[in-house]
């Protein structure tokens, strides 16, 4: 990472002047400045029949909606107000600006009349692609934000009007195509180091998938004699091991939460049970908290509805407190003295590995306490549950230590990417 910072030698213009717009700050002396609405003009082209939906994305994509995975989109029934795109165009949208969805379209086109679809005024003095860039710089930066919400009152919308009446600074156009080139050169390399990074934390969490799994199905002795299971998704276990069913481990754990015994709120986040923000204690939550159940130490918090639409979240997790949840999710207490901690590994492990999608019922496929009884659960001997809980225990903090170590390099380069893009386009460094 910090050889792909090296590359970049930092070089400045000879003289500098105050371009007098506070956000420009010192420009290049040869520079100008010009409204957005001198620069672009704002087109209204028809539509042919042969055109594709253009979609104006927050990372700066403007292609064909084919290009990109459609899960989520909604398709017009009538295409009321559409509007012609051309490659090349300059297409912000009014509405997600803010975020950074601007950029130059890559293909011909069509467009929900929410974008502004703009062209250059005079060809010669302007490149798209470099206002695309300064463009996206002001939305990552807060100032499209703060602009839209100057003019209208709890809105972000930035429209065309307000695209026109910004002051911009004017590079000369041979100088606007190099930084576009040399920018185009650097978030390349910068994306593909991030990319890498990020295929190594999904090889981190793998490997942690694998290594719960194995442990809470085969335990830690390399060299045991095994035994077929019975059960196809858990295969073989070691010779003195053997499978129950749930129900000779779990009992429901439904007590509500009558006269508040307990005040303090609950979440299921990310496959842990967190004390809920007091600050998120809003909106959705019921007029008394008397309808949540009760919850203690070691019980298991399984949130087991909707797994026909939502097959990502994690949905197991070990409560750590005293406290209360809500009663839409499944409270398991643990009745044989098993450790609820291998308890929780082991149906941490059926989740991450989505074999708890084999249960349930229902249009939706929930599941139930029902599904819990019949479920499965291999049994340990319980010297070797508590080597098991502590092997665990270290791995994750290893591989937590992993992820968050690549997640910081992740920030770090982001970081400089946006660093590099506001000091080309604002001239604070020359790079040609």
């Amino acid at each position: 990472m910090e050889a792909l910072m090296d590359k970049v030698i930092i070089k400045r213009y000879a003289s500098y002047k105050d371009s007098n717009v506070a956000w420009l700050g010192v420009i290049p002396t040869h520079w100008k400045i010009e409204k957005g609405k001198w620069l672009f003009t704002k087109q209204e082209r028809p539509v042919r029949n042969d055109d594709g939906i253009i979609t104006c994305f927050r990372d700066g994509e403007v292609t064909l909606r084919t290009n990109r995975k459609t899960d989520g989109f909604t398709i017009a029934l009538k295409e009321h107000g559409y509007q012609g795109i051309r490659k090349g165009d300059l297409v912000i949208h009014n509405m997600d600006a803010f975020a950074g969805a601007i950029g130059v379209s890559d293909a011909d086109g069509k467009s929900t009349p929410v974008y502004s679809v703009c062209a250059p005024r005079i060809l010669n003095h302007v490149n798209p692609y470099y206002y695309a860039y300064l463009l996206r710089d002001l939305a990552k930066s807060g100032f499209i934000e703060s602009l839209a919400k100057g003019i209208r009152e709890r809105s972000t919308d930035f429209r065309f009007n307000d695209f026109g009446l910004l002051l911009l600074n004017v590079p000369p156009k041979e100088e606007q195509t190099a930084i576009v080139q040399f920018l185009k050169r650097k978030t390349v390399l910068i994306d593909q180091a991030i990319g890498i990074k990020e295929k190594q934390i999904e090889l981190l969490k793998e490997r942690r998938r694998i290594l719960i799994h194995k442990a809470v199905t085969r335990g830690l002795n390399p060299n045991v004699r095994l035994k077929y299971s019975g059960v196809e998704w858990i295969g073989e276990i070691p010779e003195n091991w053997k499978v129950l069913p749930g129900l000779r481990f779990f009992k429901e754990n439904k007590v509500n939460n009558i006269g508040m015994k307990e005040n303090v709120v609950l979440s299921l986040s990310y496959g842990e049970v967190i004390i809920k923000p007091i600050e998120k204690l809003v909106g959705l939550v019921p007029e008394s908290f008397e309808t949540y159940q009760i919850v203690h130490p070691h019980d298991i918090i399984i949130r087991g509805t909707d797994l026909q639409n939502d097959k990502t979240s994690l949905r197991t997790g070990l409560a750590k407190n005293d406290g209360i949840i809500t009663s839409a999710y499944i409270n398991l207490g643990i009745t044989n003295g098993t450790n609820p901690e291998l308890l929780h590994y082991y149906l941490h492990a059926l989740d991450i590995t989505k074999i708890l999608y084999k249960f349930g019922s229902g249009l939706r496929q929930n599941l139930s306490f029902d599904d819990f009884k019949r479920l499965p659960i291999v049994v340990i001997p319980l010297d070797e549950q508590i080597q098991i809980v502590e092997y665990l225990r270290m791995i994750e903090v290893k591989i937590k230590k992993a992820i968050s170590l690549k997640e910081k390099e992740i920030e770090k380069l982001k970081e400089y990417k946006a660093t590099l893009v506001n000091s080309a386009v604002t001239g604070k460094i020359k790079v040609c």
